[in-house]
C-alpha cells in the first residue's frame, strides 16, 4: 500500500466545495422542460420512457441539479431530440461568461 507524503492533498472534492453551477444549471432545466413539455409529455412519462427517477428530472428542470452525462444522453433520446439540441443554449451562455 503506498505512502501519500504529509503535503498532499486529500482526495475527493474540497470542503465547501460544489460542482453546481447554478446558472448554467438553470437554463439546461429550461431547455429540457421546454423540449419535454413540446414532445407532450410528463414528467412521469419522461421518466419511464428513460429510466431516469421522476424527481431527479424535477431538479434538473427546476436547476437544481446538473446532469451526467448518460442522464444526458437518456433525456435526448427520450425527447427524441440529439444531446447537442439540449446542450446548444447552455453552451452560449457558457461562452458569454469567459
Amino acid at each position: 500500500m503506498p505512502i501519500r507524503p504529509k503535503n498532499a492533498p486529500k482526495p475527493g472534492r474540497p470542503k465547501g466545495y460544489s460542482s453546481l453551477d447554478e446558472g448554467i444549471a438553470k437554463v439546461f432545466g429550461k431547455t429540457a422542460k421546454a423540449w419535454r413539455l413540446n414532445a407532450g409529455m410528463s414528467q412521469e412519462a419522461l421518466a419511464l420512457e428513460t429510466g431516469i427517477e421522476r424527481s431527479y428530472i424535477s431538479r434538473l428542470e427546476r436547476g437544481l441539479s446538473q446532469p451526467t452525462l448518460l442522464a444526458l444522453l437518456k433525456l435526448a433520446k427520450g425527447l427524441g431530440c440529439e444531446s447537442w439540441e439540449l446542450l446548444g443554449p447552455v453552451e452560449k451562455v457558457f461562452k458569454r461568461r469567459r
